[in-house]
């Protein structure tokens, strides 16, 4: 039943990293797209003091965030719930940070809409919303090997690709967030910061 993502394996660390940073002291985590749950588990782990809510929209995924959070669970890591960001309602209405990892490439650019209109209704001002993945910067030269993951992407649906790091900064301008930082992470890979005006 639990899953194993090699990837959440070799960005976990510095990842966290990040979140030190940008987290707040206290309060809910939102996790959307938890995928295998390993990230939910190592991130809990390592912020005890802030509750850690994992979500994901397939049955699989859930499965195997709550496998791991029966075996080696610490108590702020809460039940996930079942949330698809491209919906209008969401099951979580309120949360102190929001974190996306490796979700709005490998999903239609409506779940990316919804990522930013779901977090603006639930975020208070100056919260933040964390966006982890590869993305195209126009001013950036794109590694290679984004530019073929990009396209395998696009071979399996074409819906889906690596967002635009401008576009993504003007579809959460017009729901209400700024950038506020960008953490350049391994593997070509950004850690974005979008804070709730």
């Amino acid at each position: 039943m639990k899953r194993h993502a090699p990837a959440a394996g070799r960005n976990s660390e510095p990842i966290a990293a990040v979140l030190e940073v940008e987290l707040p002291a206290r309060g809910i985590v939102l996790e959307i797209a938890s995928g295998s749950g390993e990230h939910a588990l190592f991130f809990a782990r390592r912020f005890p003091h802030l509750s850690w809510q994992p979500s994901d929209r397939e049955p699989d995924a859930l499965a195997s965030i709550a496998a791991w959070r029966e075996e080696a669970g610490p108590g702020n890591l809460l039940p996930p719930v079942e949330l698809d960001a491209s919906s209008v309602a969401w099951p979580v209405t309120q949360a102190d940070a929001v974190l996306c990892s490796n979700m709005i490439h490998i999903s239609p650019w409506a779940a990316a809409e919804g990522l930013f209109a779901g977090a603006a209704k639930i975020l208070p001002r100056g919260a933040p919303l964390i966006v982890y993945g590869p993305f195209i910067e126009q001013e950036v030269e794109t590694a290679e090997s984004n530019l073929t993951f990009d396209a395998s992407l696009r071979a399996r649906d074409p819906a889906w690709g690596l967002r635009d790091r401008a576009a993504v900064d003007a579809l959460a301008k017009d729901t209400g967030f700024i950038r506020s930082a960008r953490h350049a992470m391994p593997a070509n890979n950004l850690t974005l910061i979008y804070r709730r005006n």
